[in-house]
């Protein structure tokens, strides 16, 4: 792997990391148009030869918000109310994909290419799902031992 970032919510209740198979910014950034994205200013990205991490301290207060066709869960936390990552199941390759808010990151703003607008109305599940395996990575959710 080339490069690893770090980052998470405000409070500190979710962390991400991103084992990236290339440096950083050289990873295609979206800026989807759906309203949830707009409201949020997201700009996202994902490495389909990495890996992400999503860590929870506080299960409790994880909110994972599902629109649209039902299929994504878009992990915010309760307490901050920031979003980092959207995930959804690949059930034929028994699998988590996921993408990252860069928002969420711990970088400098020169170290993310330019976000690219996308619109992915009128996606089927099936074909929202195959669009996510050409372009979401592998991700792990952890969820903490420790007592709230």
């Amino acid at each position: 792997m080339k490069d690893v970032v770090t980052g998470g919510c405000h409070c500190g209740n979710l962390s991400v990391v991103f084992h990236g198979s290339k440096p950083f910014e050289e990873l295609p950034v979206r800026a989807c148009q759906c309203s949830f994205c707009r409201k949020h200013n997201v700009r996202a990205t994902a490495d389909p030869q990495g890996s992400l991490e999503i860590i929870v301290e506080a299960p409790a207060k994880l909110s994972r918000y599902r629109m649209g066709l039902g299929i994504t869960d878009y992990l915010i936390c309760a307490d901050c109310g920031v979003y980092v990552a959207a995930t959804m199941e690949d059930p034929e390759k028994s699998r988590t994909l996921a993408t990252c808010v860069v928002n969420a990151l711990d970088i400098a703003p020169g170290c993310v290419a330019e976000p690219q607008p996308t619109v992915y109305d009128g996606e089927t599940a099936v074909s929202r799902l195959e669009r996510r395996r050409q372009r979401w990575m592998t991700a792990v959710v952890l969820y903490s031992t420790s007592s709230e």
